[in-house]
């Protein structure tokens, strides 16, 4: 039943079911609808009571009534939205441990996870934030948002892209990031039919590479990832160099233009 989903106990929604369908009952006709043992309607009504789901008339026998069912909704729905608000404000207080739980190399293969696990890394990023993204249709929205968020709080962010019109776009979206274009990025070699999708390096010991693949589906495309959090880890050392080679070809290469 979709009101026990919603928090409230099988007896507690027959009872209520039961009183909206007769309009008002005491505790044996309430039995009878509902189909709740006589004994269990009492303590029953008294926790829908509480809930405000319903109104108890002090007659002898007691009668009950259901409130409206867009009061009910109402009612459900902040009580339901309070557990969630309690239940994040308890999460976030706790402390994340110090470990090396997440060292090593972690996959996914959930498209919107991907996002989800890039996202993340760039609200943590602190110092630098390096970006290329050699199919930047797989950027979506809130990557692009915590981009500008990194370079709005300090971050230096480099974002590297395959064309000039993406360029002009990254940089209009990206204001105080330092976007630059590169065609190698967009011309590496199928693989198992995957491409390169993105590659996210921050802090030099978070990255995200992922892969696409183009999908049966029109106008869908599948991505996965493998990522890594560490400075020592295997994986991060090499991407740290080649992304670090990358920016000093790039500095050399604007100062010789200069």
């Amino acid at each position: 039943m979709a009101l026990e989903e919603l928090g409230l106990t099988e007896y507690e929604a027959r009872c209520f079911v039961a009183l909206t369908r007769i309009s008002r009952g005491t505790a044996k006709e309430v039995s009878q609808v509902a189909d709740v043992p006589r004994s269990r309607v009492y303590d029953t009504i008294e926790r829908l009571d509480r809930k405000g789901l319903v109104n108890v008339q002090q007659t002898e026998p007691r009668e009950y009534k259901a409130v409206s069912v867009d009061t009910a909704c109402r009612r459900i729905r902040e009580d339901y939205d309070s557990r969630i608000n309690a239940a994040e404000n308890a999460l976030g207080n706790l402390k994340t441990p110090e470990s090396d739980d997440d060292e090593g190399m972690w996959a996914i293969t959930q498209n919107e996870h991907v996002t989800d696990r890039i996202v993340t890394f760039l609200e943590d990023a602190d110092d630098t934030v390096h970006y290329l993204v050699p199919a930047p249709k797989v950027a979506e929205t809130r990557i692009v948002e915590s981009l500008a968020s990194a370079a709005d709080r300090g971050v230096d962010v480099y974002i590297e892209v395959p064309t000039e019109d993406e360029r002009e776009e990254f940089a209009d979206a990206v204001p105080g990031a330092a976007v630059t274009v590169s065609p190698d990025i967009a011309t590496t070699n199928e693989i198992h039919s995957e491409w390169p999708g993105q590659l996210l390096m921050t802090d030099q010991k978070s990255i995200v590479a992922t892969g696409i693949k183009e999908s049966d589906l029109p106008d869908v495309t599948q991505q996965v990832a493998v990522w890594t959090y560490g400075h020592d880890h295997g994986f991060a050392v090499w991407m740290r160099e080649l992304l670090d080679d990358r920016l000093e070809i790039r500095h050399e290469d604007r100062s010789l233009e200069e």
